[in-house]
């Protein structure tokens, strides 16, 4: 029996997720562009600018620095696997679902891997790191510098010096952060740097930014082994992203296009004014949830990840039927939690292009709609009031300074 199909005409969202990020409309004019062949002339030039915001955006010169051909998790299997070989010893700081991936994904690469955890909603201390690697010879030391599933930011600086003192290649999940928490790859002596299109640059998904330090690149030369993925083996990708140009896979045309596009975006707003509008958004959505009497998952303001904020789920209030009425009365999207913070959490994400005062406000007022639905107490106009409070603050701060 035939069935008729129509056009597509999907709803319009605000994606206050973890990810995806709502996009600007000239990422989606950018997608929206003829096509070319991956091997034309043209696109190579293209491929080149897109290079060129990576290493920007990374603050690197690494030469190994391209967009993977897949999602942020296609970040973590090829940084892993191309690090590590049967027998080898590496150490994964875990505090949350996606560096509990990388860990599990370093597993398959038949290593011997220790996991050094930590309660969700904290960082692994560094110094556990160091205890932990204590007369073993350590390869990789790997992290998320934003744990997506917790909302949690880890500082690098440590974890460089622990795996200085081992000898290591230091590998930093900044998927969750990428142009949205200051980053320096070079500075910082990160040697693996892998992200998601989809998150702060607020792209569309189906890309992994990477960037590979000399360091890191002399230990792929020196494998005995070779990478168990055909397809994440970085230094054959690297031929089609090289100077030579040569095929390796079909790559997602259209979607480079659009990560083209967005981090000129980035680049044009400047990478310091973009950390800033970050910080200075979420302040304004912790001070209205707090204002409602909610409560964080990370109590530390020094630990909180300016991209996703973990709000506890009050008693008396149901998770799914408050983040459905919020999809359906309003077409805002946030996201629950993970695993054992199932039912527990909603996690608010302030990404990008969706990291904007009039989304903080609209998406407060919602909430406040919401949660009085369902029983809850809370001043009226409590949340959206706080958080016009920070901003006038924040502004205020701004005129003195000058």
């Amino acid at each position: 029996m035939t069935q008729h199909i129509g056009e597509l005409n999907p709803p319009a969202r605000l994606m206050l997720t973890p990810g995806p990020s709502s996009v600007d409309p000239r990422v989606y004019r950018a997608l929206a562009t003829p096509l070319v062949g991956h091997m034309d002339p043209w696109f190579k030039g293209c491929m080149d600018e897109t290079q060129i915001l990576l290493r920007q955006i990374f603050q690197t010169e690494n030469r190994i620095t391209m967009p993977l051909s897949a999602s942020g998790s296609g970040g973590i299997e090829a940084s892993v696997v191309n690090v590590l070989e049967e027998g080898d010893e590496a150490i994964i700081a875990v505090n949350g679902v996606f560096s509990e991936r990388m860990y599990e994904i370093a597993t398959r690469a038949s290593s011997k891997v220790i996991k050094v955890g930590a309660p969700y909603g904290k960082p692994v201390d560094a110094e556990d790191v160091c205890r932990a690697g204590k007369g073993k010879k350590i390869k990789m030391i790997g992290l998320a510098q934003g744990e997506t599933s917790t909302g949690v930011l880890t500082r690098i600086d440590g974890y460089r010096k622990v795996a200085d003192e081992f000898g290591a290649l230091l590998v930093v999940d900044t998927v969750a952060s990428l142009a949205a928490v200051p980053l320096h790859v070079d500075r910082e002596g990160v040697d693996i740097c892998f992200s998601g299109s989809q998150k702060a640059i607020s792209a569309p998904p189906g890309m992994s930014p990477i960037t590979v330090s000399p360091a890191a690149e002399e230990v792929f030369r020196k494998r005995k082994t070779k990478v168990q993925s055909w397809y994440f083996d970085l230094t054959t990708a690297m031929n089609y992203w090289g100077k030579d140009r040569l095929y390796h896979h079909t790559p997602p045309i259209s979607l480079i296009f659009a990560l083209r596009e967005a981090m000129r975006l980035v680049v044009e707003e400047g990478l310091e004014n973009r950390w800033e509008r970050h910080r200075v958004n979420q302040l304004a959505l912790i001070a209205g949830v707090e204002a409602m009497g909610l409560k964080l998952l990370v109590e530390k303001p020094a630990d909180r990840l300016p991209t996703v904020t973990a709000v506890m789920v009050p008693g008396g209030v149901d998770d799914v039927k408050l983040r459905n009425q919020l999809l359906d009365e309003f077409d805002i999207e946030i996201a629950g939690g993970f695993g054992s913070l199932k039912g527990k959490i909603w996690r608010v994400g302030l990404m990008g292009y969706c990291s904007q005062k009039a989304n903080v406000l609209l998406f407060l007022a919602a909430l406040e709609k919401c949660l009085i639905d369902q029983g809850y107490r809370v001043g009226s106009g409590a949340g959206v009031g706080a958080a016009v409070k920070n901003y006038s603050q924040v502004e205020a701060a701004v005129v003195a300074s000058r």
